[in-house]
């Protein structure tokens, strides 16, 4: 009997020892799983990261690349600047400051030294201008390639459905003679420009008409008013043909309705100009 109640007890404890291992077996089974999906969940995450971090350098690279493509551009033309014995050191060095501070896309297209030098004088110039009309409302300034382009609201400039230039104009136009005297080898193109409204007047025969004689007078006063060389000026008309925007409202004609004078640096003089001095 005692012997009995031993087997029991044992085969009890036995019973109850495996249960518990059991327990232990599945809760480190689920361990085991969770930290299996746990990693794999890392791996996946890492896969990721390293795929947008291999894309951000491929970006950056990219953009490496084009920034030294602009430095090596901008190099070349520096060394352009170099080539040129006639100029003199100092105005070497003038000349590559200038050309540092030009936009490398701009400067990038200038496919010749003479265009790297274009865009200096321009940039010069438009620099002058914003100086000195900087404070004019109505006057928009801008290099167009090249050229340095000002258009000016013909209010500015006339009275309406005239061509005789106001007195309001003395400010601007002595302003612009300034710059032009100041730079020996530029030429001036005077356009004229109308909104469509037809006009006919005893002197004015048409758009065209307006526009070409606001453009020589203009010119006119520039040459004898101002003292500006004539054989540097130019004068044209455009009519209503070249606007800006539609003439679909009164306040688009009237940005229509402008003066716009084009400086052209003329490097054939520039360059004579340097080579004599």
């Amino acid at each position: 009997m005692k012997k009995s109640f031993t087997l029991i007890v044992f085969s009890g404890a036995l019973l109850l020892t495996s249960c518990v291992s059991k327990k232990k077996y599945v809760a480190l089974e689920q361990e085991l799983q969770d930290t299996r999906s746990s990693l794999q969940k890392t791996v996946v995450e890492k896969e990721e990261l390293e795929e947008k971090f291999a894309k951000i350098e491929a970006r950056v690279a990219d953009y490496n690349s084009k920034i030294n493509s602009l430095r090596e551009s901008n190099d070349e033309k520096m060394v352009m600047v170099d080539d040129i014995a006639m100029i003199s050191n100092v105005t070497k060095e003038k000349m590559k400051q200038t050309l540092s501070k030009v936009d490398a896309q701009k400067l990038q297209g200038a496919t010749s030294l003479k265009d790297s030098m274009n865009l200096a004088v321009s940039y010069n110039l438009k620099n002058s201008l914003d100086d000195n009309l900087k404070e004019d409302e109505d006057i928009s300034i801008d290099i167009d390639n090249t050229v340095v382009m000002i258009s000016i609201s013909d209010k500015m400039l006339f009275n309406s459905g005239s061509f005789r230039v106001s007195n309001k104009a003395d400010g601007i136009l002595q302003k612009l003679a300034d710059v032009i005297n100041s730079e020996p080898s530029l030429e001036v193109m005077v356009e004229g420009h109308t909104d469509p409204r037809t006009i006919s007047t005893a002197v004015l025969q048409d758009n065209w008409d307006l526009s070409v004689k606001r453009a020589t007078s203009i010119v006119r006063k520039l040459q004898t008013s101002y003292d500006v060389d004539p054989s540097k000026l130019i004068a044209s008309g455009r009519s209503s043909y070249k606007p800006i925007v539609e003439n679909d409202t009164e306040e688009n004609m009237a940005i229509n309705r402008r003066t716009r004078i084009v400086l052209l640096p003329n490097m054939d003089k520039f360059f004579a100009l340097l080579s004599a001095n």
